[in-house]
C-alpha cells in the first residue's frame, strides 16, 4: 500500500484498504465486534506500555527517540486499523459517529466552563 499523508487519504479509503487486507487473508471470520474490541484494548494497553512510569512532560521524551517512536506508531496503527476494522464489520460510519461523539462532548464540556480543567463534566 503506498504510503500517503492524512490530508491525502479519504477516511472511506482507508476502511476498504483494511476490508480488502481481511478478506484476501479470510480473515473476517475471526473479525468478530468482540474480538476486535478485545484486540482494540490489547493493542492500546501495548501503547500504554511505552509510556508507563514516566511522567506527563517525559512521556514525551519517547516520541524524539527514532526507534521508540517507530513503535509507538506500529502500536497507533494497530489501534486505528482494529478500529476500522469494527467500523466495517458493524457497519458504523466513522465520521458520522466522531460528529455525534463530539457534539454530545460540546455539550457535557462548555469552554466556559471546561477550559484549563482536566475535570470529568460532572465536576465541572
Amino acid at each position: 500500500m503506498p504510503s500517503r499523508k492524512d490530508s491525502q487519504t479519504p477516511l472511506q479509503e482507508l476502511k476498504l484498504q483494511i476490508r480488502a487486507f481481511a478478506k484476501e487473508r479470510d480473515w473476517e471470520q475471526f473479525h468478530t465486534p468482540k474480538n476486535l474490541s478485545m484486540a482494540i484494548a490489547a493493542e492500546a494497553a501495548e501503547l500504554m506500555e511505552h509510556f508507563l512510569w514516566k511522567d506527563g512532560p517525559g512521556s514525551f521524551d519517547a516520541l524524539t527517540h527514532p526507534a521508540k517512536r517507530k513503535e509507538i506508531e506500529r502500536e497507533l496503527a494497530d489501534i486505528l486499523i482494529f478500529s476500522l476494522e469494527f467500523a466495517n464489520i458493524a457497519d458504523l460510519d466513522v465520521a458520522t459517529v466522531i460528529g455525534e461523539k463530539m457534539r454530545t462532548n460540546a455539550q457535557k464540556y462548555p469552554v466556559e466552563k471546561a477550559k484549563g480543567r482536566a475535570d470529568k463534566y460532572t465536576e465541572l
